[in-house]
């Protein structure tokens, strides 16, 4: 029997920039996104960036003239408005750092269950890097990395 779902799943998560070529460069040299495409629509520029995951959610930075950075206020202090899953939490930690991207500390929940840390892009959207011992294992794009 069919199952009728008003919705399935997140489709996308919007993230605006002011910079739309360097927020590509960043968020594609930084944290392993790959640019789909990059069209205008409503006078300004948007871009489609996918993650390596078989069946992961688009980014779409949304050019914009508004500088305004998301974050989002959790009981007074800033929270961030999206995070991304790492395989290894402290390698992507210290690949960060080395790229002189300002990290916050990794922290660890529970007995070492999960591990997180927040981090800025250049426009100041709060994000945070995640791990689970909940999170599914990935199934990689076969065309993902480009063939040198």
């Amino acid at each position: 029997m069919k199952q009728d779902f008003a919705f399935s799943r997140i489709g996308y998560v919007y993230i605006p920039t002011t910079q739309i070529d360097e927020s590509i460069h960043w968020y594609t040299e930084n944290l392993n996104f790959k640019l789909m495409n990059k069209f205008q629509d409503r006078g300004t520029f948007v871009a489609v960036l996918h993650h390596p995951h078989q069946n992961s959610i688009a980014l779409l930075l949304i050019e914009t003239q508004d500088k305004q950075s998301m974050e989002i206020t959790r009981n007074g202090k800033p929270f961030p408005v999206m995070a991304m899953n790492c395989p290894n939490i402290e390698y992507t930690y210290q690949l960060l750092k080395d790229r002189g991207v300002m990290v916050e500390d990794l922290h660890t929940l529970g007995n070492g269950e999960a591990k997180y840390f927040y981090f800025r892009d250049p426009e100041g959207n709060l994000l945070e890097a995640a791990w689970s011992i909940w999170d599914p294992v990935d199934e990689f794009k076969e065309d993902f990395v480009e063939q040198e």
